[in-house]
């Protein structure tokens, strides 16, 4: 349908902003003549505001309402794309990646929003899963396509154009997006959240909910090296320390994402049908974890192991497309907006933090060797990077122990007075 259409349209321009540096940070740094940290920094401006907007993004979503919100978003994403196209300088190139980043934090939240009024709850998972599945054409359009659109017309350009393809989405959202079926009730057992007033005891519910919180921890952990290696750093890692042109280390940030959707698209339904989540969130998020310290050995890896590698990486990071139908199904219904966004917190918070940080980290080794304006860093350099991510992910598995089971069905109720307020029972 046209209304789940428009939202994914919304999230493909979001993934695309969220790793699209990783394809031309050497174009970037050339063009602003800045380091790793600065780069770093822009990078993760993205995900600052991002993370700073997820659980405003929950609230506007269980009150104003998805239209609203993607409306607005898709129209601020465009002018920041644009903004950043356009950039002369560094200072105005952070200002359009940090309009990006606005813009585009409320996709993905809306487009959960509209999944769970939309379509019965058992096949949340599932839907989940084929959106992210769909919507990780974004990311693989921002490997190799990127690349070698950059080159062809130059980074610039591709950015101008996707910024009006962001405006067009957000009026379009307008017209044709309904925020749910005619004559959709309200589940039972919960207020509505008519009264504007009453959004803040409902956000209160959630935060104060234990159970919420181990989903939060796991996409610090797993998105936030996810998307700190393949998002800015995995294209300058194949380059300098495997000694690949542009092209063919963009090659395996597509094929790396390529597993990433293919797990999306099977681990919701695998969830939805074997009726059990955290099985597959810790199997998942320990492989993925195991996996980084294959990649601090990859050195001798043959060309074809690096791209199973690649492959067998985004495929298990596909677990923590799960944490969002745990933290639905502890949470009230009717705040599946608010539930999902604190959750969401965490997959930009990690990538905020770690972006950064490994370029601190570079900086500090970096001899002053220099090529094509931009800084070359030693295979020592990504190393210590690489036991920073892989850190990251070790936290992330080991949140996954903490998650309930909720039997892909929604397991909170009402707590007695006498009870700790927020804990859910069931």
């Amino acid at each position: 349908m046209l209304v789940m259409l428009l939202a994914l349209g919304s999230y493909l321009m979001s993934m695309f902003h969220r790793v699209a540096p990783a394809a031309i940070a050497q174009d970037l740094a050339s063009a602003f003549e800045v380091g790793a940290a600065s780069l770093g920094a822009l990078a993760a401006t993205y995900f600052y505001v991002y993370t700073v907007m997820q659980i405003p993004t929950g609230v506007l979503a269980d009150t104003l309402g998805p239209r609203r919100i993607l409306t607005l978003g898709g129209i601020v994403a465009g002018a920041g794309s644009l903004l950043f196209g356009l950039a002369p300088g560094f200072e105005v190139a952070v200002a359009g990646r940090a309009l990006v980043g606005l813009g585009v934090s409320v996709a993905f939240i809306a487009m959960l929003k509209l999944i769970a009024v939309w379509y019965d709850e058992s096949r949340f998972a599932t839907l989940v899963g084929t959106m992210m599945f769909l919507g990780n054409v974004g990311t693989m359009s921002a490997g190799t396509p990127l690349a070698w659109a950059a080159q062809s017309a130059g980074w610039r350009s591709v950015f101008v154009t996707i910024g009006s393809l962001s405006l067009a989405i957000g009026v379009l959202s307008w017209f044709f997006v309904e925020d749910r079926p005619a004559g959709a009730r309200v589940p039972s057992g919960v207020e509505a959240p008519s009264t504007r007033s009453a959004w803040r005891e409902q956000l209160f519910t959630v935060l104060r909910n234990r159970e919420t919180w181990p989903g939060f921890f796991v996409n610090i952990g797993i998105a936030g090296s996810f998307f700190a290696f393949v998002g800015l750093w995995a294209v300058p890692y194949f380059m300098q320390v495997h000694g690949m042109s542009r092209e063919v280390a963009s090659h395996h940030i597509t094929v790396y994402f390529a597993g990433f959707a293919l797990g999306c698209a099977a681990i919701g339904p695998l969830s939805d049908r074997w009726k059990r989540r955290r099985p597959l969130m810790i199997g998942g998020a320990v492989l993925h974890a195991l996996g980084w310290w294959i990649w601090l050995g990859a050195g001798s890896l043959s060309p074809a192991a690096l791209y199973a590698l690649c492959l067998a990486m985004g495929l298990v990071t596909a677990s923590l497309t799960l944490s969002w139908a745990c933290a639905k199904e502890v949470n009230p219904p009717l705040y599946s907006g608010m539930a999902t966004s604190v959750v969401n917190l965490g997959v930009f918070l990690g990538p905020s933090i770690l972006q950064p940080l490994v370029g601190w980290v570079m900086d500090r080794g970096w001899h002053g060797a220099m090529q094509g304006g931009a800084r070359v860093y030693s295979a020592s350099d990504y190393r210590t990077a690489l036991m920073l991510i892989a850190a990251f992910a070790a936290l992330g598995a080991l949140s996954t122990f903490f998650v309930r089971e909720t039997g892909c069905r929604n397991v909170w109720s009402p707590q007695p007075s006498h009870a700790v307020s927020g804990n859910a029972q069931g």
